[in-house]
Parts: C-alpha cells; sequence; structure tokens
C-alpha cells in the first residue's frame, strides 16, 4: 500500500470513531437491544415507538400550571410547553368574556394574535381543552368535543372543570400560577 493511501484509511478510521460515539453519546440514539431483540425481524424493539403526538394529551407533556377563575370560581389547569401556549403565557394576566360558539366551545379574542411556530401535531380537541384557532386568532375552551384533529386549532392547555361549568361560562381570567 502507498503511504497517502494508508493515510486516507487512517483518516477515514478515525472519523468512523468520531461518528460511532458521537451517535452513541447522542439523546436520539437508538436504545441499546439485546442480540435476540435486534435480530428477530418484525419485533416491537424494530418498529419504531409510538408517537406521544398520537394522543391529545401528548402536547402536555411539560406542563405550567395556570390559575383559572371561571365566573369567579378557582379551577384547576395547565397550560403546554408549546410556543402558542408560551405565547399565550406573555399576555397574563388575562381577562376575557366568553361567548358560545357552535354549541361545541366558548370563545373570546385574546389581545394579538398568538405564535404559531412550532406548533404541536394535529390533535382533536376534548372537553376541558384550551385551544387557539389560528386563522382566527381567537382562544376557545371547549365543553364538548370537538372536530377532528386540525393543524389551524393548536391544543394549548387544559382545564379540569366539568363540562356544564364551561358550557355557561361567561368570564374566564388566566393568571400564571405562584
Amino acid at each position: 500500500m502507498t503511504c497517502a493511501f494508508r493515510r486516507a484509511l487512517a483518516a477515514l478510521a478515525t472519523i468512523g470513531v468520531l461518528l460511532l460515539t458521537a451517535t452513541a453519546c447522542s439523546d436520539d440514539s437508538p436504545v441499546e437491544q439485546t442480540p435476540a431483540a435486534a435480530s428477530a425481524p418484525g419485533t416491537a424493539s424494530e418498529r419504531p415507538p409510538a408517537s406521544a403526538s398520537a394522543s391529545p394529551s401528548a402536547s402536555r407533556s411539560t406542563p405550567m400550571d395556570i390559575r383559572v377563575t371561571i365566573d369567579g370560581r378557582p379551577v384547576d389547569a395547565t397550560l403546554n410547553d408549546s410556543p402558542a401556549a408560551r405565547d399565550l403565557a406573555s399576555l397574563f394576566p388575562l381577562t376575557l368574556d366568553l361567548e358560545d360558539f357552535h354549541g361545541t366551545e366558548r370563545i373570546a379574542d385574546p389581545p394579538r394574535k398568538l405564535t404559531t411556530e412550532g406548533a404541536p401535531e394535529p390533535a382533536a380537541a376534548k372537553v376541558g381543552d384550551i385551544a387557539y384557532f389560528a386563522p382566527w386568532g381567537n382562544l376557545a375552551i371547549f365543553y364538548e368535543n370537538g372536530p377532528s384533529a386540525s393543524s389551524d386549532l393548536l391544543i394549548l392547555g387544559h382545564i379540569d372543570a366539568d363540562a356544564d361549568q364551561l358550557a355557561g361560562a361567561d368570564r374566564i381570567t388566566i393568571e400564571a400560577a405562584s
């Protein structure tokens, strides 16, 4: 072998070792598998893990507790860690008058539109969800399960209140929890 070829081969080997080391140290590297699991085709270990975004609560993976008062009555609530939810939190304290929309949700307009950058995967709204309808720029509090998932509807969080309380809500105040 020529000297230049040996140097090139050594450089490639070094790069390969560095790439393997970087992959092994990264957070998104695959979990170490046992030889049996790695060699058995069609096993669960070969299938990608179920996406957390498939569940409506997935966007609530890192919740932020908030204080919500509905018609003067406090209720527990959380916001997820999406950019839109953080943008909403930047407007707190926020008091909004609510109106009914389609017998499904109570809606109100925040003082400005929220960011939709880095929006979570679309999910159908469920009773108690706080959502942002991007085309109109309004907030929605669902007291009935919403329509099918849409990229226009961003789930921002959840209010732990029963459907009847949410359905009759006239005014909501949202604040950062202390």
